[in-house]
């Protein structure tokens, strides 16, 4: 009997611990908002290095997006209808979420037609608090890589050529950390209460 008794204790002690083990788990786990147009990743992934320039020729870093949450954007100028009609709905997203400080950046993927003076124009025309930046053609395809974009480019009858290129708009935190993706279709309303539910998760610092 008494043998029996210490090993039902020594089975209940583990039982025990492996049940405050989970709950602890359970409770150190963060906790993901459940986003009506887009994904909040379980943790703030880091981005790699990259050096771009923006309309100004001021070189832009990780470092150079902290400070303030931003949704980050990958086009080009000559885009018809893709690149357009999804910054003029971020436009509308940034005045309506109102999340302090936001902004909004474009990343080119046509790094030969888009200058910084080119850039600069292009997203001043949406009339928000916007980034335009460009680069080396490799630090273009660095960047992409940071943030898992694909793009290439197609040629086009004549000598012309497009880009093709992935939709996604990726919600940096204040410290420069993407914390949510947001893929089409896209909507104002929907994107903007997704923003105020990322509200404290966006404000990391």
């Amino acid at each position: 009997m008494k043998n029996r008794y210490w090993i039902v204790t020594i089975v209940l002690a583990f039982i025990g611990a492996g049940a405050g083990i989970f709950v602890g788990r359970m409770v150190a786990r963060p906790v993901v908002a459940a986003l009506e147009s887009g994904t909040q990743l379980p943790e703030a992934r880091e981005l790699a290095g990259f050096s771009l320039v923006d309309a100004h020729g001021v070189t832009v870093t990780p470092n150079e997006l902290r400070g303030h949450p931003t949704l980050v954007f990958f086009g080009f100028t000559h885009c018809p209808d893709v690149c357009p009609t999804t910054l003029a709905l971020l436009a509308m997203v940034q005045k309506q979420a109102k999340i302090p400080g936001l902004k909004v950046a474009l990343v080119t993927v046509d790094p030969e037609r888009d200058t910084p003076e080119l850039m600069g124009k292009y997203v001043g025309s949406f009339g928000g608090d916007f980034i335009g930046l460009t680069g080396s053609p490799p630090e273009i395809v660095n960047v992409t890589r940071s943030f898992g974009v694909a793009f290439a480019r197609v040629e086009l009858p004549g000598g012309n050529y497009t880009m093709d290129h992935s939709a996604t708009v990726f919600a940096l935190d204040s410290r420069g950390r993407i914390v949510a993706v947001f893929t089409p279709p896209l909507s104002v309303p929907k994107m903007s209460r997704d923003l105020q539910r990322l509200q404290a998760a966006l404000a990391q610092s």
